[in-house]
């Protein structure tokens, strides 16, 4: 593993404004054309955490976030070329983007999924990378996905109704609930915590490494 960072960098004030502005514009915007509750989705909450973070200087906050956003927004741009590119979808979860009955203003505000990655490495690369991350991240996954269930079946949030690849519920609710929080930690999480503890500086006020 990298040695521990020696100074605590921060993020330029242009970067830390932007990320400000960008909240401002973004949640009025998303609040009106999707609702309260689309703000329980993993990816919104990524937003919201990693323009907190950037504002803030936050390596904890940046560290979670690209521990949850890197593999998803990969599997968002990856379904979305292939419906561009093959006309059907392959992993599903991004019909939304193609539907007409939204503005095209407002479903090309969901290329932040190609934008959020590369500005969350480019955030690691300055600050270093937190690896108490793993462990926040996990509690906002499972929060989230309990409260997903609260939020209705319609919109199937982190589905936590039924599973995006069978599209069924996988037992009783809180037995659907647990494998789905137990593969986003253990399947796309904790490796991703792995790999990102190899290849960035850890932060020199991390207390402990979870890997």
């Amino acid at each position: 593993m990298p040695p521990p960072t020696s100074n605590a960098p921060s993020f330029p004030m242009w970067v830390r404004v932007i990320a400000l502005l960008w909240l401002a514009a973004w949640i009025p915007i998303y609040w009106y054309i999707w609702g309260a509750t689309s703000f329980l989705f993993l990816c919104d909450i990524a937003v919201l955490l990693t323009c907190i973070g950037l504002f803030t200087n936050s390596a904890l906050l940046i560290s979670s976030q690209a521990i949850s956003s890197l593999v998803v927004d990969s599997f968002w741009i990856i379904d979305v070329t292939w419906m561009l590119t093959a006309h059907r979808h392959l992993l599903g979860g991004t019909e939304y983007f193609f539907d007409a009955h939204y503005a095209l203003w407002v479903r090309l505000i969901s290329l932040f999924h190609v934008i959020l990655p590369v500005t969350l490495v480019f955030a690691l690369r300055r600050i270093g990378y937190d690896p108490r991350g793993f462990r926040l991240q996990a509690g906002i996954a499972a929060a989230a996905v309990v409260a997903a269930r609260f939020a209705g079946a319609g919109r199937n949030i982190n589905y936590a109704f039924t599973d995006p690849f069978l599209r069924r519920s996988l037992g009783p609710w809180p037995v659907h609930v647990a494998i789905v929080i137990a593969v986003l930690v253990g399947g796309i999480y904790f490796p991703t915590h792995l790999v990102l503890s190899r290849l960035f500086p850890r932060t020199a006020d991390s207390k402990q490494d979870v890997s």
